[in-house]
């Protein structure tokens, strides 16, 4: 059952990939249905790097969408183990390991979700160190820090498994890396 909510936030999803589609702002050939590969991930990654948070980090939960392959990689390049979900959270073991110790391929290519699939071990929430920082993907944010996915939940699962845990804290920043085209100034609907 849809509720008004759900409509506003589709709403708002389709006003935002209309919008990156009509700029040419995403690599694939629309942005249409999934958290957009936008052009200048990388610039993005650059700018996270930036905060101090990160700079401290030592461990990382990252989603597997393309846009935040390059924060991905860099974190397993300046030696941060990196935990990334299986995709839709389909197995026991709900998180792959990447553990820059352990890497025998250059972290640009272990950060891909399919690399990672068939080398990194998968391991269950009672395996997984506390969490500095979560990286996740958005279809748009505000400025108030309420974001969007494309609407599967998969990022608010993988959320309430790792607080149950213990392994987010008040001290865990939370981040999403986006466009600027993904930043909306209006209120995003939310629960």
């Amino acid at each position: 059952m849809t509720t008004e909510a759900d409509h506003a936030k589709q709403l708002v999803r389709t006003q935002v990939w209309d919008a990156l589609d009509a700029a040419e702002a995403v690599h694939d050939t629309t942005a249409h249905g999934r958290i957009p590969n936008f052009k200048g991930a990388e610039q993005a990654a650059d700018r996270l790097a930036e905060h101090p948070a990160w700079q401290s980090a030592k461990v990382i939960k990252a989603v597997p969408d393309k846009a935040q392959h390059a924060v991905r990689a860099r974190a397993l390049a300046e030696g941060k183990t990196v935990y990334m979900a299986v995709p839709k959270l389909a197995t026991p073991k709900p998180f792959y390991l990447l553990d820059p110790n352990r890497l025998t391929i250059p972290p640009h290519e272990a950060a891909h979700p399919r690399t990672a699939a068939a080398r990194a071990p998968a391991v269950e929430v009672d395996a997984l160190q506390p969490i500095d920082v979560i990286v996740l993907g958005s279809v748009a944010v505000n400025t108030t820090g309420v974001r969007l996915g494309k609407g599967a939940g998969y990022s608010d699962i993988e959320f309430a498994l790792l607080t149950e845990a213990g392994l987010i804290t008040t001290d865990t920043l939370i981040v999403t890396t986006v466009h600027p085209l993904q930043i909306i100034d209006t209120p995003i609907p939310h629960t």
